[in-house]
């Protein structure tokens, strides 16, 4: 028979956050509940949103103030968070710095950005460069094109895989079924016009790294009423050539690209 400590033990942990849990919880997933708890506080700003209170924090990451008062006290420690003078909360320094190194692991300045400015310059079209996080793409890279009126793409933003040419790039080579993820394969690029946002029409082909690992995708987008089918269709070779120029330079290879034999191959 269990002891009348043990059980308390066991009804402590099982009860619904009092925002008092022992430190360290760990669920039956495996993961540490005190770390889910401040990424939701982290999750919880939305883009634009400058600060958010107290209660609002509570409310979005469903959490007992108390709870949610002693995460940002802690992560205000390592500057994740600030409290502004008002008692609000916002985002730290650190998020800022931790997101520059994320950008500098993919040679943002050394490679991709010099390439999709000059992707820009030969299609006369914004640029961009989409990579897989989870489930959904993320913008890591944007060059805007010459043009006034341009397609805007907020960077960091999550994005569906399977709505506009970025993603279905991603999907059909990281081995997704089905025909049109196989008819992606065959050509090595797609476009689409209208699919995730009405009026927008991009073309995208995939980035490779060493030994053919899948990095992401690059995309040429703008207004659907100057890329129509036959415009992105003439222009695949430009993506694809960019694509492939990428491949070679972020698998760390230093001499001249072979040229394109074909337009697109892959190795699952």
């Amino acid at each position: 028979m269990k002891s009348n400590t043990a059980c308390a033990q066991v009804q402590e942990v099982n009860a619904p956050d009092s925002g008092a849990e022992p430190e360290g919880a760990i669920p039956s997933t495996g993961s540490v509940i005190a770390v889910i708890r401040a990424m939701k506080v982290l999750d919880a700003f939305a883009l634009g949103e400058s600060h958010l209170t107290l209660a609002e924090l509570s409310r979005r990451c469903q959490l007992h103030k108390t709870t949610a008062l002693r995460i940002a006290r802690t992560l205000a420690q390592s500057g994740y968070l600030v409290q502004r003078e008002d008692g609000d909360w916002r985002l730290g320094p650190a998020t800022g710095w931790l997101g520059a190194r994320y950008q500098a692991g993919f040679d943002v300045q050394n490679v991709l950005e010099p390439a999709l400015r000059a992707l820009t310059l030969a299609s006369g079209e914004s640029a961009a460069f989409y990579v897989r996080e989870g489930n959904v793409r993320t913008c890591l890279v944007r060059v805007e094109g010459p043009q006034a009126l341009r397609h805007h793409a907020r960077m960091g933003e999550g994005l569906p895989l399977d709505k506009g040419s970025p993603g279905r790039v991603i999907l059909a080579f990281s081995g997704a079924p089905g025909e049109l993820y196989e008819a992606i394969r065959q050509r090595g690029f797609h476009w689409s016009i209208g699919e995730r946002e009405q009026g927008v029409a991009t073309i995208s082909a995939p980035v490779f790294g060493k030994h053919w690992r899948l990095l992401g995708s690059v995309c040429v987008s703008g207004p659907a009423s100057r890329l129509p089918q036959q415009k992105l269709e003439e222009m695949a070779k430009t993506v694809i050539a960019a694509a492939n120029q990428l491949s070679y330079a972020l698998a760390g290879n230093t001499g001249t690209a072979a040229p394109l034999v074909r337009e697109s191959y892959w190795h699952p």
